[in-house]
Formats: structure tokens, C-alpha cells, sequence
């Protein structure tokens, strides 16, 4: 049983420090769409290559006081006193930058979500071997030399829908010798939109539309007359009915007409007893669907409606009210 309850115990004791630490680094570096480098987000330590070379003026040091050796003492001090001056340009490579958050691209599951970042310096000096990562993202290596300020796109994996945080950036660098690791992590409060995964169904039942085929509908300038009636301040010259008035009838307007395609609902009824991210899955294909044969079509959720429209911002609208259904938490 004791040997059972060790790693519950490790684990436990490895939770613990890390809710501590998280709780520490986000008083210290609180969320920001824009965060200026200073002295409290930048941490500094030394890197392999710095603990093997530490180890070797240690070596040297030793050397030179069993030998007596002048040439050793200078060496070794020159050395040292070179590992302190690396400490400083490593810090400055970082200090002063300024990380702003930029935008995100929407995506589906299973897709990599787009983050855009730009970096911008704030005097004139140039950063070099700006490494920028999140934690599950892809990385970029970066110098700011000639501009003031550049842009970065990461790209991350996404599994679920709803709002996806990237977490903490790591924003790292070893230059000029390697021998120090200079980084901050910084929380930009930058998330990225994760609509849900398109799910085809065999038949979409009881589709419900607004208009019938070849319903005509009031459309300013069309060219087909449909009906009369009572001017309005503003109404179009070529718009209005003389007739009527020269029979003494009070002055009227022209309305034109144009034939409708069929405007189409999706329904959240129109899936009894399939769960909740079933449900958003075929709402989600089908939506696709209509928008790539150009039909006109609207949205019911329990708790949203929208009307029947079509685009690319329509689609966006669409996407967005499924993806954040109920907060855009998955549920059963």
C-alpha cells in the first residue's frame, strides 16, 4: 500500500509547487495585451554551456593556487570577469522590448490556430536570437535589428471548441556567448476562437424556411413592379405615381420586387436525441454547406437566434454562436 501511495504523494507535492509558482508569476507579470520587459519579468540563470564553463574556471582556480601559477590567476580572473560582463548584455538583450498582442484566426479542431505577436523595441538597440514560444506551439527565432518592431505568427494545435488559451509565451535568449539563459514568460490574455468539428449527417429533417421558392419580396432597385404605396419624404422621383395623383388620389410610390431564393433555419430541433456536440457538429456542416451553394440561411439555439442571411461574415456569426454555445464548454 506505502509503495502505491508514493507517487500520489509526488504528484500531490508537484501540484502544489506549481500552483504556488503560477500564483507567484502571475502577481509578478500579471495578463496584458501589452507587456514592457523590466527587471520583474525578466529572469536570468545560467545555461549548460555557463554551469560546464563555471565548472572549469573552478578548475582552473584550483590549478592555479596548488601550482602558484601567475599566468593561471590572470587567466582565470580574466575569464571571470568575462562571465560577469555576459550577464549583463544577456539581460539587456531582452530588457526594454515591449510584446504586444496582435490577433488570432479562428480554427477547427484538429487545425492550427494562427497567433500574431509584435515585438517593438523601445531605444535604440538591437536584440539578437529572440527565440518565442508557447508551450504547445511551433517556434520562431528572431532578430531586431534594422526595424523598430516586427511581427510574429505561432502556430498552435486545437482540440476542442470554445475560447483556447495558449498560456504563458516564452520569450528567451543566450546571446551573446551562450553562457547565460535570459527569459520571462508573459501572459498577452490573447485567445483564439475553436468553432466545433464538422460532423456530416446522413438527411437534415424538418428544414424549416422563411420564404417559398419564388416568393417575391419588396427590393429597392429592381426593376419589376410589385405594388403601390403612400409616399414617404425621401422616396425616389422616378419612383413616384403620377397617375394617382393626377386623379386627385393622394401621391403614392412605385415598389419593385425581385424573386427570393428560399431562405433555410437551422434548427437545434432538428436533432431529437443526439447529444449537445453532435448536435453543434452537423449544425456546423450544414452551415458550410449552405454558405458554399449560396443559399440563404439562419440559425435557432435554445438561446440565440439568427436571422437567415449568407457571407463570410454571416458564416462567421454563425460559427461563433456555435462555438460558444453554453460558454463553449463541451458537455454530453
Amino acid at each position: 500500500m506505502r509503495v502505491r501511495q508514493e507517487p500520489d504523494v509526488k504528484i500531490g507535492l508537484r501540484y502544489r509547487w506549481q500552483r504556488r509558482f503560477l500564483t507567484w508569476i502571475n502577481r509578478r507579470a500579471p495578463p496584458a495585451r501589452s507587456v514592457t520587459l523590466d527587471q520583474r519579468r525578466i529572469f536570468i540563470f545560467p545555461s549548460r554551456v555557463g554551469f560546464f564553463f563555471f565548472l572549469c574556471l573552478l578548475v582552473m582556480l584550483l590549478t592555479a593556487i596548488n601550482y602558484q601559477n601567475n599566468m593561471s590567476f590572470a587567466l582565470t580572473f580574466l575569464l571571470t570577469t568575462l562571465f560577469v560582463i555576459a550577464i549583463l548584455h544577456t539581460y539587456a538583450n531582452l530588457a526594454g522590448l515591449t510584446v504586444h498582442a496582435v490577433r488570432t484566426k479562428p480554427a477547427f479542431p484538429g487545425q492550427h490556430s494562427e497567433f500574431d505577436i509584435r515585438l517593438e523595441r523601445g531605444r535604440q538597440r538591437d536584440h539578437y536570437g529572440l527565440r518565442l514560444a508557447w508551450p504547445e506551439s511551433t517556434e520562431c527565432v528572431i532578430n531586431l535589428v534594422q526595424a523598430d518592431s516586427v511581427e510574429v505568427r505561432l502556430h498552435t494545435a486545437v482540440d476542442r471548441r470554445g475560447w483556447y488559451n495558449p498560456g504563458r509565451l516564452l520569450l528567451e535568449s543566450t546571446y551573446p556567448l551562450g553562457l547565460l539563459r535570459c527569459w520571462t514568460w508573459v501572459d498577452l490574455n490573447l485567445h483564439a476562437l475553436v468553432y466545433p468539428q464538422p460532423l456530416a449527417s446522413a438527411d437534415l429533417p424538418g428544414l424549416a424556411t422563411q420564404h417559398p421558392d419564388g416568393a417575391a419580396l419588396p427590393i429597392s432597385g429592381s426593376d419589376d413592379f410589385y405594388d403601390l404605396r403612400n409616399y414617404h419624404p425621401g422616396d425616389s422621383l422616378r419612383q413616384l405615381h403620377w397617375k394617382s395623383l393626377a386623379k386627385g388620389q393622394p401621391l403614392q410610390s412605385k415598389q419593385y420586387a425581385a424573386y427570393a431564393e428560399r431562405s433555410l433555419w437551422l434548427d437545434w430541433a432538428m436533432f431529437p436525441g443526439v447529444g449537445t456536440e453532435q448536435r453543434l457538429s452537423h449544425l456546423c456542416y450544414w452551415a458550410l454547406v449552405f454558405e458554399r451553394r449560396r443559399y440563404q440561411y439562419g440559425l435557432r439555439l435554445p438561446d440565440q437566434s439568427i436571422n437567415p442571411g449568407m457571407g463570410a461574415q454571416h458564416l462567421e456569426k454563425v460559427l461563433t454562436a456555435l462555438a460558444l454555445y453554453r460558454g463553449g464548454s463541451p458537455t454530453g
